[in-house]
């Protein structure tokens, strides 16, 4: 039976330099609750460590939640990769480690927090995070769907880190499952009606308060990759349900 699952499939942790420390397991999946919210992804800059403490701190609760990345490419655009199995988010992992130059300055950048489910911080990802690997958009793309995951392109109506400020154009060649518009996106001075890619909005949550602020719903039967995939392009009764 189809249901109705609210989405919410990028948000950072603390791993992010970016997030702020107040964006650990526990939290994130209470605020999600209060959000409505039924599935989340966890998608830090190009990093992974803290998707399993988040799913464990998930473990009581009604939220599912998907292990991703948000991955930089070397024309400095910023790509989703979502995944079901923490096996395949690995692979990706190892690839953009070995293709990810540079080392984190926190006073400069900001600390790289890993945590466990209780939100006890375990360790640093010494990695400059921030940056961007030297990995080709087409080869981002193709390895996260070699790994049997969603590859979306990230707020691509924001003028910094997205396909479109740093190509002016979605390559028509481009295998993407979607992309994703912030919440500001009406403002943007991209024409996004010439963009025919199944379109999403998440909130790229680096604070609390901004998780669910903004979020897709899938009509389809249970949150795995397969399944969303259907619902971009509207099969099986699938499809994508915008607020």
């Amino acid at each position: 039976m189809l249901e109705r699952f609210n989405m919410d499939l990028h948000i950072h942790t603390c791993l992010s330099p970016c997030g702020l420390p107040e964006n650990v397991p526990t939290r994130i999946v209470q605020r999600a609750g209060e959000q409505g919210l039924q599935v989340i992804g966890i998608c830090d800059h190009n990093a992974s460590e803290n998707v399993c403490a988040v799913r464990a701190a998930a473990a009581t609760s009604p939220v599912h939640v998907f292990g991703g990345m948000e991955i930089t490419t070397r024309e400095e655009i910023h790509i989703l990769g979502l995944f079901d199995n923490d096996e395949d988010l690995k692979r990706v992992q190892l690839l953009v480690y070995e293709h990810l130059p540079g080392v984190n300055d926190p006073q400069a950048l900001g600390q790289q927090y890993i945590v466990n489910a209780e939100d006890y911080v375990t360790g640093f990802n010494e990695r400059l995070l921030m940056g961007a690997t030297d990995l080709s958009l087409d080869r981002v793309i193709g390895a996260i769907h070699n790994a049997y995951g969603l590859a979306i392109a990230s707020h691509i109506d924001r003028e910094t880190f997205s396909v479109l400020s740093q190509l002016g154009m979605i390559p028509e060649h481009l295998e993407l499952d979607a992309v994703e518009l912030s919440s500001h996106f009406m403002y943007s001075r991209f024409h996004l009606d010439e963009v025919t890619y199944p379109r999403v909005f998440f909130s790229d949550a680096h604070r609390l308060d901004d998780i669910g602020r903004t979020h897709t719903s899938f009509l389809i039967e249970t949150p795995c990759v397969s399944e969303i995939r259907l619902a971009l392009v509207e099969k099986n009764g699938r499809r994508v349900l915008h607020p």
